[in-house]
């Protein structure tokens, strides 16, 4: 899930900058330092994007910069057990495939695919189903729900399941829905 927070911080800022509009220079010195990095209340940063309070600039002897507490609006994304979410896939393995949701790279185990055996052929670089036929291969649009989040402080991990109806690459998707129309017009 996304989601707008906010969050503070002390940044410094050099002396050779003080000429210069300081929500600009706050600004650019937070999105240096906080993008990209990931908090375990609200996730992987984004996007830092605004200043929202500006306190009084401090000075420390010795040292020619002045640091500023500020309060600053941030984009995060928290991944959350249970979420649907789409992606493409970005890396086939024997063990699994890899899509990714926005920012972050899911695994999909080949247990959680869907209720065949899927065996690997490296050389296509795609998973094939034994008794189904289906094909994963490089770039399919897919939809997974998320079944596990580890959440470090240099890395979120997600795996998720598409074995369940509605969730798969989003070819499989549409042709079980044609499917379920043409045994409803039978009936």
């Amino acid at each position: 899930m996304y989601l707008i927070s906010s969050i503070l911080d002390t940044l410094r800022v050099p002396p050779d900058k003080f000429d210069q509009d300081l929500n600009e220079i706050l600004l650019d010195l937070a999105r240096e330092s906080i993008e990209e990095q990931i908090y375990p209340e609200i996730g992987f940063i984004v996007a830092v994007l605004e200043a929202e309070e500006v306190g009084i600039g401090k000075i420390i002897p010795g040292d020619g910069g002045a640091y500023y507490d500020v309060k600053f609006k941030v984009l995060s994304y928290l991944p959350e057990k249970d979420e649907v979410v789409e992606g493409k896939t970005v890396d086939i393995a024997d063990f699994g495939v890899f899509v990714r949701i926005g920012i972050i790279d899911a695994l999909c185990h080949v247990s959680q695919i869907a209720d065949d055996f899927f065996s690997f052929n490296e050389r296509a670089q795609e998973l094939v189903g034994k008794e189904t036929g289906l094909r994963i291969r490089l770039d399919d649009p897919a939809r997974g729900r998320i079944i596990a989040v580890g959440l470090g402080k240099q890395q979120i991990k997600v795996g998720i399941t598409m074995r369940q109806p509605g969730l798969g690459l989003l070819e499989w998707i549409e042709k079980w829905k044609q499917e379920m129309l043409e045994k409803r017009n039978e009936t």
